[in-house]
């Protein structure tokens, strides 16, 4: 309990998910995925769960009153990794595991806040927006600059031809 207390603790978001029927070259599979983010899958009974909010009380979570196993995914650096993962494990295997809730700093989220968290782009993803954003305008400088620039190429290009023509 202790060692589950101090997860808690270190976690920077933890997505509750219900797994039925996950066989354990899935589960394993599951857990890799979630290791090269820095995640940890945890499967614990649900009083073992409660008892260890109770050191940090969050409004609103009752891990007992949680449908089916239950396992915990602590993030201990990217708060979306775990939902994300998670989110396109389950697409393939939808009946097997689903989202039940999860904590997000310091605040339970409901199954369907956590579903919408994994739609949220990651903090990759939206640098490069924002890269492609701030590039757009320059690169777009330099397209009307090289047209011009073509455009005074085949004007003079066209004199020339008509005084030598002459």
């Amino acid at each position: 309990m202790e060692s589950l207390s101090d997860k808690i603790k270190r976690a920077k978001s933890i997505v509750f998910t219900s797994f039925k029927g996950l066989g354990v070259k899935e589960n394993e599979e599951l857990r890799q995925k979630l290791r090269t983010e820095n995640n940890e899958y945890y499967v614990a009974k649900k009083t073992l769960l409660d008892r260890a909010f109770q050191e940090q009380p969050i409004a609103g979570l009752n891990a007992r009153e949680f449908d089916g196993q239950v396992a915990a995914v602590f993030s201990y650096e990217d708060e979306l990794a775990p939902a994300k993962i998670i989110d396109a494990f389950r697409k393939t295997r939808e009946d097997k595991i689903g989202f039940v809730g999860g904590v997000l700093e310091g605040r339970y989220l409901s199954r369907l806040e956590v579903e919408s968290l994994a739609k949220v782009p990651s903090r990759q993803e939206l640098y490069t927006r924002l890269v492609g954003t701030l590039n757009a305008p320059i690169s777009g400088f330099v397209h009307v600059l090289s047209g011009n620039l073509r455009g005074l190429v085949t004007t003079l290009k066209a004199i020339g031809e008509k005084k030598s023509a002459a």
